[in-house]
């Protein structure tokens, strides 16, 4: 039986010198399985639920700002402790590996139990913060009181995911997660339609399958060599939350602050009606499963930037970074074409009778694919940045896109045009984005080269 150090020494090799494009290609293809089906539970919801009345996918896009929200903290600690882990297995230091591994797993853990409390005791508060209306806040409320329930789950298992992805064990993560994202799928239909739980049901089938993966991944964790969590190697010391923070922050600063930007745009559609949340909802779920693809082959990216990174293989890192950008431009132009002529037809299969909700929804989807070729050299420079430790530059262009951009954009686009100029803000964010990305990327490999 070969040892774990055998293992950790080839895995190091073949992270090393085999070429960067199969490389990304081998670790991307479970990841972007992953981020798909993961896309197409959270579609589903709102799929099955559009189907009862305008309001539910109006609450599970309320909701979403939450989901989001949870997400940001579970990607800090576990991209913190993820990019940290990456660098030390290419620097041949395991044991920093380890510790940090638990330290960042746990302490998401008991902050997703904080929050989970915090969030009933202030349940209506929050909805409301989060734009529901009078109207959506009965349904918003029996939706989110399933997911605060999950929240500790939800929250670790993205941890959990993240650390074996930059372990280069994407499979072994693909397999957690796709388990809880296909039992998430045939709940749906059973718990919304079958035990007529309605809105509620599309909750309890997320919760109950988050914590399916939960398990899994916390089984699965030590296998493939890879690092077992425990909490004897729990060390929550400044040292290693300094290393969470600094992987860690460009995550928490783009995903929170998409948080704090989709409240305020439901805020803002509020001011329209129900169906202008419903669309926005709906448009925000089609073009999160479109980007799962350009996130999972990033994704594959990430675990071959950080070894050679830590490896000083730096010429490996640059190949990896335009090999990646260079795909993903060609998938999301392709895609904006199909998207712009069918905008109509995907919007339509959820509700194919509420013409207000069509109209609203395919114009924002439109305004959508005239910009969304620039989202791939965003995320693949956003990861890189993130992964070789450009922390401002990182955090700066993470809080981009989907967060103070997103903000002025909704801020002015309201102010004069209304609810058109709500529609054309995450376009307008897209395009700002970009413009930010192409000078921080260029000089980060411009330095990167100079070393």
């Amino acid at each position: 039986m070969k040892s774990a150090s055998y293992t950790q020494d080839r895995k190091f090799i073949m992270m090393t010198t085999h070429p960067v494009s199969k490389l990304v290609l081998r670790l991307a293809v479970p990841s972007i399985i992953t981020m798909m089906i993961s896309a197409i539970y959270n579609m589903a919801d709102t799929f099955y639920v559009a189907g009862i009345d305008v309001q539910s996918p109006a609450a599970v896009g309320v909701v979403f700002s939450y989901m989001a929200f949870i997400q940001a903290i579970a990607f800090f600690f576990g991209q913190g402790s993820a990019n940290y882990i990456s660098r030390a297995l290419g620097a041949r230091n395991r044991e920093g590996a380890v510790m940090i591994a638990s330290t960042g797993f746990f302490t998401s853990l008991f902050t997703g139990i904080f929050i989970a409390v915090m969030g009933f005791v202030f349940m209506d508060d929050i909805l409301r913060l989060l734009g529901s209306t009078e109207t959506i806040l009965p349904y918003a409320r029996a939706y989110f009181r399933y997911i605060l329930i999950g929240t500790p789950f939800i929250m670790s298992s993205f941890v959990m995911n993240n650390q074996m992805r930059f372990q280069g064990n994407a499979f072994v993560s693909m397999l957690g997660i796709t388990a809880g994202a296909i039992l998430n799928i045939i709940l749906d239909p059973v718990f919304i339609f079958f035990l007529k739980m309605g809105v509620a049901g599309a909750s309890f089938a997320t919760m109950i399958s988050q914590v399916v993966s939960f398990t899994l991944l916390l089984w699965l964790s030590g296998r493939r060599d890879g690092i077992r969590l425990s909490i004897r190697n729990f060390k929550p010391t400044f040292a290693h939350y300094r290393e969470i923070t600094a992987g860690g922050l460009p995550s928490l600063g783009r995903q929170g602050l998409a948080s704090v930007s989709m409240a305020y745009m439901n805020q803002l559609a509020g001011f329209y009606g129900d169906t202008a949340i419903a669309a926005l909802s709906i448009v925000f779920r089609v073009c999160m499963f479109a980007t799962s693809i350009v996130l999972g082959f990033g994704q594959g990216f990430q675990p071959v930037c950080g070894f050679n990174y830590g490896a000083g293989k730096f010429g490996r890192v640059r190949r990896a970074f335009w090999f990646s950008a260079g795909i993903t431009a060609v998938y999301c132009a392709a895609l904006s074409v199909a998207g712009y002529i069918f905008a109509e037809r995907i919007i339509a299969l959820f509700r194919p009778d509420d013409f207000e909700l069509i109209a609203l929804g395919s114009q924002a989807l439109r305004y959508e694919c005239i910009v969304y070729s620039t989202v791939s050299f965003v995320t693949i420079s956003n990861m890189f940045l993130q992964n070789t430790r450009r922390t401002i530059r990182a955090s700066l262009l993470a809080a981009s896109r989907q967060g103070f951009m997103l903000a002025l954009a909704l801020y002015f686009g309201r102010k004069f045009f209304g609810l058109t100029g709500i529609i054309a803000a995450q376009p307008v964010a897209d395009g700002l984005t970009f413009l930010l990305a192409v000078p921080f990327a260029y000089s980060a490999l411009r330095e990167m080269k100079e070393e």
